[in-house]
């Protein structure tokens, strides 16, 4: 079997099974356990599953993402006045993370030029940074996203691990009290959750239609959250049961 025709059947396989392990895999295949773990590995790298401990589990089920070009213009007169209150939270000097949402591109579209350092996975907020001399831009690679424009998989996640931020400034899918925050993917959730990681403050950018919604794939939970930022749409009783468990609510 060659190599490619190997990488299909695995695919095929983890598809059909919704997982598989390595030692099964190793004798389906015929050829040695660490020989699957290179092939996991490789087929994890372009997003055709996800390995999981001691084996590799199915992405085809997944949600797909929502083109960026529809969600920037979905409720966008709230999504730039949440960019522009989040802007303000921007000292100069600051280091900060932006995620590849159509919020966190309107902060792009918004922000001074003044001396900060952002990192994003975004190709819409680098290239919309890129006018601005005094804003120092870090991409972090990786697999293209070519729907929502941005960059994820272990490339970007593992970029991630090099730094450290004041700020990170992300949006989701869904808020949800009790269940958390959401994403529509395996890949997307997996690069947001690595943001959270490494930073000392979490705005969540989120208009009030993703509250009470839960996508596919848990990112984080609220607990995690420092702040929201949202729309004067959202329920006061929810609001209030944010402010309970001492997450800041910005209204816009």
């Amino acid at each position: 079997m060659l190599v490619a025709e190997r990488y299909n059947y695995i695919v095929q396989l983890v598809n059909e099974r919704g997982s598989i392990r390595v030692t099964e895999l190793s004798e389906l295949c015929q050829v040695t356990e660490e020989t699957i773990r290179r092939d996991l590995d490789r087929l994890e790298q372009v997003g055709r599953l996800r390995r999981s401990h001691g084996g590799a589990v199915s992405v085809k089920d997944q949600q797909p993402e929502t083109p960026f070009f529809e969600r920037e213009v979905a409720y966008a007169d709230e999504k730039r006045r949440i960019a522009e209150a989040a802007v303000k939270l921007i000292k100069p000097q600051d280091r900060i993370l932006l995620d590849a949402s159509s919020t966190a591109w309107y902060m792009a579209a918004s922000m001074p030029d003044i001396p900060l350092t952002v990192l994003t996975n975004s190709i819409k907020v680098a290239l919309e940074l890129s006018g601005k001399e005094k804003i120092e831009v870090i991409s972090t690679g990786g697999i293209l996203a070519s729907r929502s424009l941005s960059y994820v998989g272990p490339l970007a996640e593992r970029s991630l691990d090099a730094y450290h931020v004041d700020k990170v400034f992300f949006s989701c899918k869904g808020v949800h009290l009790d269940r958390g925050v959401s994403e529509s993917n395996e890949l997307q959730a997996r690069i947001k959750y690595r943001m959270i990681g490494m930073a000392d403050e979490i705005v969540l950018l989120a208009d009030s239609s993703k509250f009470g919604m839960q996508a596919f794939t848990h990112v984080a939970d609220l607990a995690d959250i420092d702040r929201i930022i949202t729309d004067k749409a959202l329920e006061s009783s929810i609001r209030e049961r944010l402010q309970e468990r001492n997450i800041e609510v910005t209204i816009v």
